[in-house]
């Protein structure tokens, strides 16, 4: 269960890293109008989806930052079930704008990232 607990908190944190190696993002995170627009590839987004994506996305980096300073030499354990909870609350605030349809490919989607980064785990390639 920690394995799994700590493949979800990873995958958003590699998800950026990759793409930031691709030329497309500054840092470790993608910038919250490149993870919109990946949205926007898999689920065919409403412009006004777009814009409240972006907010929490934006939201959701800012608070991604202080929660890494605060965290600083924190206990393992603590720091990972703050990370999960802070992903449960993400994911709430992104399925909360997506319609019925987009949130089954929404979470069909997020279920392959994670067997891909399981994988990857497991397998210990690059």
């Amino acid at each position: 269960m920690k394995k799994l607990l700590m493949i979800c908190g990873l995958m958003l944190g590699i998800a950026g890293f990759a793409q930031a190696q691709q030329g497309g993002g500054r840092g470790m995170m993608m910038k919250p109008e490149e993870r919109v627009k990946l949205l926007d590839e898999k689920l065919k987004l409403s412009d006004d989806q777009k814009t409240k994506l972006t907010t929490v996305f934006t939201e959701q980096a800012e608070a991604m930052k202080k929660m890494r300073e605060e965290m600083q030499g924190a206990d393992r354990d603590a720091m990972r079930e703050k990370m999960q909870k802070f992903r449960t609350e993400n994911d709430t605030k992104v399925s909360a704008v997506l319609n019925d349809d987009q949130k089954k490919t929404y979470e069909a989607w997020q279920k392959e990232q994670r067997a891909e980064m399981q994988k990857r785990m497991q397998g210990g390639s690059n």
